[in-house]
């Protein structure tokens, strides 16, 4: 069984309510929510308890006092920015996460456009949104932002910005991806409720890195091999050591716009509220962890799996080496290398004994499993397989026969010209599917896939595509090495 180290319930409730405490200083409350909200598989690997859709879940606990508002980049819009994790541009993630909340019951409050300048996308964006009854707002590029306050807040700055009226106490901001301008949404809602006597306030949610824990405790450190292509950096925030003595966790950007961001808040609010960065937080997620030895071993696996998909991306021309170099540096601080992952030396030792690709599969209950290439199948879907046998109890049976497999051989060759004859994951569980429809052992098989979510895998090569997709879609968490297992110079993935 899966070990647990994160309190989910006690998280919902205190998280919850800290956002109603902190509502209760002003007459609106707007949320700048960083990070993922349905799909935070980051915090659910590295707090083992904590449900990928943890944050909707507390949304869903205060939602009679909520309404979301999005915010997208226009320049993002033109430019069919991607989403590499779901393969799908920013527009398409706007709509997928309006349905999400519309489904989940969360009000939709509208849409804010930042950056417009006229972009044509942008206007066709606005439109389709309009004809779904969503309210959409242009915001439009400020010159020398956020350092020109008195420019910012003024008719030629925010004033010149489209405003979303808004019903509800808690309005929680948030985006398809980082910088789409939800800062400066927040901010130009609270200039214009101001004009209209409604006295708004501006928090932050980020769950990482966690402010009360220590700055190399290996949860922060996971955050920073995540966003290792940002350039973020955690550090000690000074302006809460300033002022109340105390040591807090925060990164560099927050830090580094504290001052001036400090000063439009005040501006606009007429008072001063906050003494740190740290302050502007209603982050709870520290004072739920319930197991640190657990969390922290499970941080330090995210750690080298982040580092195992550099170089995979390095190797693919994805990412320059000083990524590397800083995951590297980042290691050495958790104290753990590459080869701190018991899938890693299982695998490898399997392909250096039959020259062929292997993949091995860690089970929750720390149970090695292996697959190695044959005629039949790939590595991988041999080791999915035998992982899903094992956990079902029938390891020495015979699950699929050659009854079923040829024809699916027989397509992939002869009718749809491939070379490779050898069945990948997709295929191999459409074929354990079929057969257990007749098959009380497949079926058991079957039904264990569901026991694979969360387990380590590690391949001797770089995997195809579908390989890929079929360990992320059931939860498995994947390493390769950085090898290819031709020589050929293009590789179709």
């Amino acid at each position: 069984m899966r070990e647990i180290g994160f309190d989910l319930n006690k998280y919902i409730k205190l998280q919850s309510q800290n956002i109603s405490k902190r509502v209760s200083r002003f007459s609106k409350l707007y949320i700048e929510f960083g990070g993922k909200l349905f799909d935070d598989n980051h915090a659910s690997r590295v707090l083992p308890g904590f449900a990928p859709d943890s944050k909707i879940k507390m949304l869903l606990n205060i939602k009679d006092q909520v309404e979301m508002m999005l915010v997208i980049n226009a320049n993002d819009i033109e430019k069919n920015k991607t989403r590499s994790d779901l393969g799908i541009t920013y527009s398409q993630d706007l709509f997928r996460l309006i349905d999400a909340f519309v489904l989940a019951g969360l009000d939709i409050g509208g849409v804010v456009i930042t950056h417009y300048n006229k972009q044509e996308e942008a206007k066709k964006l606005k439109k389709k949104l309009e004809s779904s009854k969503i309210k959409v707002a242009y915001h439009y590029p400020i010159d020398n932002y956020p350092n020109d306050i008195e420019k910012i807040l003024s008719d030629k700055g925010f004033g010149r910005n489209e405003y979303i009226e808004t019903s509800k106490p808690i309005v929680v901001v948030t985006a398809p991806g980082p910088g789409s301008g939800k800062m400066a949404t927040c901010l130009s809602q609270m200039y214009h409720d101001n004009q209209r006597g409604i006295k708004s306030g501006y928090a932050k949610f980020e769950t990482f890195p966690i402010w009360n824990i220590p700055l190399n405790h290996p949860i922060n450190l996971a955050y920073e091999a995540a966003t290792a292509d940002l350039n973020d950096v955690n550090m000690i925030d000074p302006f809460h050591l300033e002022a109340y003595e105390k040591i807090a966790i925060n990164y560099n950007r927050d830090v580094e716009v504290f001052p001036v961001l400090n000063e439009l808040l005040m501006k606009i609010m007429g008072r001063k509220i906050y003494n740190s960065p740290t302050d502007m937080g209603v982050n709870m997620v520290g004072m739920c962890i319930k197991d640190d030895e657990v969390c922290a071993r499970a941080a330090k696996q995210e750690i080298i799996r982040r580092y195992y998909d550099a170089l995979v991306d390095f190797r693919k021309d994805k990412i320059p080496e000083d990524i590397i170099i800083k995951l590297d540096t980042i290691m050495a601080k958790a104290d753990i290398t590459k080869d701190d992952r018991p899938v890693v030396a299982a695998a490898n030792k399997l392909a250096a004994e039959t020259k062929e690709p292997a993949v091995a599969i860690e089970l929750n209950d720390g149970t090695i499993v292996t697959g190695k290439t044959s005629k039949l199948m790939g590595s991988s879907s041999a080791a999915l397989l035998n992982a899903a046998k094992i956990a079902a109890g029938v390891d020495d049976i015979k699950i699929l026969n050659s009854d079923i497999l040829a024809p699916i051989q027989e397509l992939k060759t002869r009718h749809l010209k491939g070379n490779n004859p050898r069945l990948h994951t997709d295929e191999t569980l459409i074929a354990l599917a079929i057969s257990s429809q007749d098959d009380e052992n497949a079926k058991k098989t079957m039904d264990a896939l569901y026991d694979l979510e969360g387990c380590e895998v590690h391949s001797s090569v770089i995997l195809s595509e579908v390989d890929c997709n079929t360990f992320k879609k059931l939860g498995m968490h994947l390493t390769q090495e950085a090898v290819y297992q031709t020589k050929k110079l293009y590789h179709n993935r």
